[in-house]
């Protein structure tokens, strides 16, 4: 996860590459990556078990 800057000079306030989280062997979540610029609304949709809460999870710490 980074702060950098996008190619039409709005920064981009999060950005996550190849985020992963295993369980064992089960996949939580495999090779996450996205960017959320600055001022931009987001959310994370899908259903039960798709990764939504770990993602966060790897995210905030």
């Amino acid at each position: 996860m980074s702060k950098s800057s996008d190619n039409n000079g709005h920064g981009v306030m999060i950005e996550a590459h190849g985020l992963s989280k295993f369980y064992g062997p089960f996949a939580a979540a495999r090779d996450v990556t996205f960017s959320v610029p600055k001022g931009e609304v987001v959310a994370f949709l899908g259903p039960n078990g798709a990764g939504k809460s770990t993602t966060m999870k790897m995210l905030t710490g």
